[in-house]
């Protein structure tokens, strides 16, 4: 496994990668007790990482090595000092720090497992009741170290471990005066929306090796809920205040107690685990920003309560007006009972659409060469090899003659939608979704009406997507869409280094009620 993960960049890590000269070997014995067995990796800035036995007590260890030692190795080698000095389950144990001068190292327990950046990397985004149980874990233990008055400053996916015997450890302190513990909090955020999405919305690490956040023109991440569906609302609102520098960070202790009640209510799908309590300093308090959603929701249970009450009167009176025959009255509804009318905004989680190859097509309008059809059912096929590759254009734009090309989706009946979600090969695409009531036809002809009368969503306007994913939301809860059409106006340059403007669509996915 991975014993030291890729973590947040510190001073003096900008330094460039240490040196490695007079590298050790296996079988080499450190400080006369600590026996090499198996190098494992080469953390972020540069340190070896070796797995380890000591031969004096004969349990594993893990050694973290760096060259050369003195100055350098200051900052590593103070940080393990003082994480020595904390004792708790979900805290790797740092068992020594010596400096040699042509080296220094860090002793510490080592751990059977696997880092959260393998797990999820491997395996995918976590169920919501694993992401909460290990930010719990790690809260718990940001709890005991700030409570010293340290600050961990490198709590990432790479230096948060998983145990084959499901123990959640942190590992690797690496602070500076630059770090916080309120950095230490955002990261518990970070890690959060890791676990449901795997990707990582944090910014300060400009050289992560991790899947970046879908964001939006102004930088900031999608929400978890976005980006996948089955995200719980209350862990979707934690995740996303933690990460929000707007919203105050509360104290370790208060989020590990907001964490602890979730992870209590995850057994039971998080129902009823009512509003976040924490605020800075108090775990047991609501945040003001609440206020006005309870203030909403009751105002909302009045006018529901007169509501029903008009109509209640309206129907006793019907009733006797009419000789004892009974007139339904129905909330939303019109007076005579028909709802076909009323609202019908779903409640419920959104779900994915599963989408097949006779459910899409290429949409490409005249002066194109229609080379590209066929290649839509490669889009929703499931398989990470296939895509809709375009053809090598001269102009970003598709030339001045071609407004653009997409993939169109009949979804075969009018449905509830909440969110389209494309993945492409590479950055710097510009595309929208539009929506219409009818498909022409494919044909040149046909491709021409569709581009011309479907109608964007308004509030997805177009831009240069900065990841490789992008997410459309704005669909109208109290409409209906059968025909949805994924629009690319402008291309990136090919990657392929021969020139032109290409780009591949990987997948399509459309997910509703």
């Amino acid at each position: 496994m991975t014993q030291v993960g890729e973590g947040h960049e510190t001073a003096a890590d900008a330094d460039g990668p240490v040196m490695t000269f007079g590298a050790p070997t296996v079988g080499e014995i450190l400080a006369e007790r600590y026996e090499l067995q198996e190098h494992v990796n080469d953390d972020s800035a540069g340190r070896q990482v070796w797995r380890g036995v000591d031969v004096v007590l004969r349990r594993p260890v893990a050694v973290v090595l760096r060259y050369p030692g003195g100055d350098s190795a200051t900052e590593m080698l103070q940080a393990a000092v003082d994480a020595s000095r904390v004792i708790h389950p979900n805290l790797v144990g740092v068992y020594d720090a010596i400096d040699e001068g042509a080296r220094a190292y860090v002793v510490r327990e080592w751990v059977d497992g696997e880092s959260l950046r393998e797990m999820v990397s491997e395996e995918g985004p976590l169920d919501p009741a694993r992401a909460t149980a290990i930010a719990h874990s790690i809260a718990d233990a940001l709890a005991a170290v700030h409570a010293t008055g340290m600050v961990h400053g490198n709590v990432h996916p790479g230096t948060t471990l998983i145990a084959d015997d499901g123990r959640v450890v942190l590992a690797d302190a690496r602070a500076d005066s630059a770090d916080s513990t309120e950095g230490d909090i955002r990261a518990v955020g970070g890690l959060l929306y890791y676990a449901l999405t795997a990707h990582w919305p944090q910014t300060e690490v400009s050289h992560s090796a991790l899947p970046d956040a879908t964001r939006d023109t102004s930088g900031n991440p999608a929400a978890p809920r976005q980006i996948r569906a089955g995200v719980p609302a209350y862990l979707d609102d934690l995740t996303m205040d933690l990460l929000d520098r707007r919203v105050a960070a509360p104290a370790a202790d208060a989020l590990a107690a907001e964490l602890a009640r979730l992870d209590a209510a995850a057994d039971d799908d998080y129902e009823d685990v009512g509003p976040l309590r924490f605020t800075q300093g108090n775990a047991t308090s609501e945040p003001a920003r609440n206020n006005s959603k309870i203030v909403v929701g009751v105002a909302a249970l009045v006018v529901i309560a007169i509501v029903g009450l008009v109509f209640g009167i309206r129907a006793i009176t019907s009733s006797n007006s009419s000789g004892g025959k009974t007139t339904t009255a129905q909330v939303g509804g019109t007076p005579n009972g028909d709802s076909s009318t009323a609202s019908q905004a779903p409640v419920a989680n959104p779900k994915k659409i599963p989408l097949t190859a006779d459910m899409v097509r290429i949409v490409d309008p005249p002066h194109g060469d229609r080379m590209d059809t066929g290649q839509a059912a490669n889009t929703v096929d499931n398989d990470p090899d296939t895509a809709w590759v375009t053809q090598r254009f001269k102009q970003s734009n598709f030339g001045t003659r071609k407004p653009g090309m997409g993939v169109l989706i009949n979804l075969g009946a009018p449905r509830s939608l909440a969110e389209v979600r494309v993945e492409m090969s590479t950055p710097g695409v510009t595309m929208d979704i539009r929506t219409g009531t009818t498909d022409p036809g494919d044909t040149s002809s046909g491709d021409d009406k569709i581009v011309k009368t479907y109608k964007k969503l308004e509030d997805d306007a177009e831009g240069k997507t900065d990841g490789t994913n992008r997410v459309f939301s704005a669909f109208n809860p109290d409409q209906k869409y059968q025909y949805v059409l994924v629009f690319l106006t402008d291309l990136p340059p090919a990657d392929d280094g021969n020139g032109g403007f290409k780009v591949a669509v990987n997948k399509i996915e459309v997910y509703g009620y």
